[in-house]
């Protein structure tokens, strides 16, 4: 009885999310036809707005449609996400680049300090990551951390976003709100494997400052060797660590 009364809650709730859907995508296609009358700058109940919709869902047709009706491109939703925000958080890099290349902002904030530019640095998004650079990012923003992209892509080993970033001229050594640096989060928040070892490398040989201590006077080679990261702390004795 009881597996019966389970099944059948799973079907509504099932029933109930296919019914959502549809009356979602009815409401979106009937925005993109009226489009020319302005009504692709007006939300759902949802405070859903159809360019959201269509990217949510991967409707490279209707976000065409929309963009074509002068919809405005950094509309931002509940959470002060725009439509590039939301394909950048689903690593939706067709949307993104669609978005992108309408005029979308790439350093466009939401409620918790993430834009497309930074959120696509700190996951690692390469391919977003470098359209963002292409198109104004701003190198110097900072997420709720008071961190650069650099940082939280130092901390979860993105080697090829890290070098990316240096390319682009990012500051090795900007410190955030936990008092930390890039090589510092690296280190601190890595786990010593090659990957770390690479990025250690290539902040160090970027300028990054082996000496510069966290909030509590603890520098990145006494991190290191307190871990034991014996290749890190190599790098770092090579590089002047003290």
């Amino acid at each position: 009885m009881v597996i019966f009364i389970l099944f059948i809650k799973c079907l509504a709730k099932n029933f109930y999310w296919e019914a959502t859907m549809r009356k979602s995508l009815i409401w979106m296609n009937l925005i993109v036809a009226l489009g020319a009358s302005g009504f692709t700058n007006m939300t759902n109940a949802m405070g859903e707005y159809p360019l959201h919709q269509a990217v949510i869902n991967n409707d490279t047709q209707s976000i065409k449609q929309i963009l074509s009706q002068k919809a405005l491109i950094d509309e931002r939703d509940e959470t002060g996400s725009t439509a590039l925000m939301v394909a950048t958080r689903a690593n939706n890099v067709h949307a993104a680049h669609m978005l992108i290349e309408a005029g979308a902002d790439v350093n466009a904030k939401d409620n918790i300090q993430d834009s497309p530019y930074l959120y696509a640095g700190a996951q690692g998004y390469l391919k977003i990551l470098r359209m963002t650079l292409m198109h104004g990012a701003d190198l110097k923003s900072i997420n709720r951390y008071g961190g650069t992209a650099l940082i939280p892509a130092a901390e979860r080993g993105h080697v090829e976003t890290v070098r990316t970033l240096i390319a682009a001229g990012v500051d090795v050594n900007h410190v955030n709100n936990l008092g930390w640096t890039a090589l510092l989060e690296a280190i601190i928040l890595g786990d010593g494997e090659p990957k770390y070892q690479h990025i250690v490398e290539l902040l160090l040989k970027a300028g990054a400052d082996p000496n510069l201590v966290d909030k509590d006077g603890i520098t990145p080679l006494h991190h290191a060797r307190s871990r034991g990261y014996r290749e890190i702390e190599k790098r770092l004795l090579a590089a002047g660590a003290k």
